[in-house]
């Protein structure tokens, strides 16, 4: 009998600490978008954050969801990756919203033919792709971030189709997608190699994607994830650690006086 109840309490347990973990998973990568998107409206200033954190979280999210379609993985993941592309389109359009509304002159690019009027400055409609490759991804309105999400997404769900029963090619979709949200440290490992400083960056949340990428990756490996998913996680986990010696290597070290420092810089990445 006590054996019976033991075995209960344990399964109860167990059952709890999965339910945890899950919504850890679901719910952990949106936690460090929280502060920053409560910085950028209380300062009007997105000067901090790069859109191209959302660009490359968008794609590899929307990568991951087509290929559970050729390889089954755990639900918490696919949930992970709807709740994040929600999140990075709010973010988009806070910083769009914001960067517009402080930078009145700037002139106005979009992804698809514009005729917009502003004051007297007519923009005539071109072709139904109209934006200049240098400025990619810094449009001046959201719509036209998401036609541009929607245009991939569209694109990727098309070939995908095509291509479903090629076994290769559902691996190497996996590992794209995980790759590509792998390589989410590396402008910031970037940026900060080329400033010789961390000056403007946040400890604190290069410790909240070390620890989170620690866990999502043992996660990976306790529930058996395709291979794709814990080899990259291992890769985000060293791109952490490499942001974090550089922290401690510039502060030994310094190489650049600290008035150079932005005031309101702060990275962003997901868990």
């Amino acid at each position: 009998m006590e054996d019976e109840v033991t075995e209960q309490i344990m399964y109860v347990l167990n059952q709890l600490v999965l339910w945890v973990a899950a919504g850890a998973m679901v719910f952990g990568g949106v936690v460090p978008y929280i502060p920053q998107y409560r910085d950028i409206r209380r300062t009007q200033n997105a000067e901090g954050f790069s859109t191209y954190v959302c660009l490359v979280l968008l794609v590899a999210n929307i990568l991951r969801i087509l290929f559970r379609f050729g390889r089954y993985f755990e639900a918490p993941l696919l949930w992970q990756s709807i709740i994040m592309i929600a999140t990075m389109l709010i973010m988009l359009n806070l910083c769009t919203n914001v960067r517009m509304a402080t930078e009145l002159n700037t002139k106005r690019r979009s992804f698809t033919a514009t005729d917009i009027k502003e004051e007297e400055i007519k923009v005539p409609k071109k072709l139904f792709l109209d934006f200049d490759w240098s400025h990619f991804w810094s449009w001046s309105r959201f719509v036209d971030y998401l036609q541009c999400v929607l245009a991939f997404t569209l694109l990727a769900a098309y070939v995908t189709y095509l291509l479903l029963d090629s076994s290769v090619f559902v691996e190497t979709l996996g590992f794209l997608a995980v790759f590509t949200e792998a390589m989410l440290g590396t402008p910031q490992l970037y940026c900060n190699y080329q400033n010789k400083s961390t000056q403007g960056m946040s400890i604190k949340m290069v410790l909240m994607w070390t620890s989170g990428d620690t866990f999502k990756t043992v996660y990976f490996l306790l529930t058996q994830a395709p291979v794709q998913f814990w080899t990259c996680g291992l890769l985000q986990v060293a791109v952490d650690v490499a942001i974090l010696f550089q922290v401690y290597y510039y502060s030994r070290y310094p190489q650049k006086p600290a008035s150079h420092a932005v005031s309101h810089t702060t990275s962003a990445k997901a868990l």
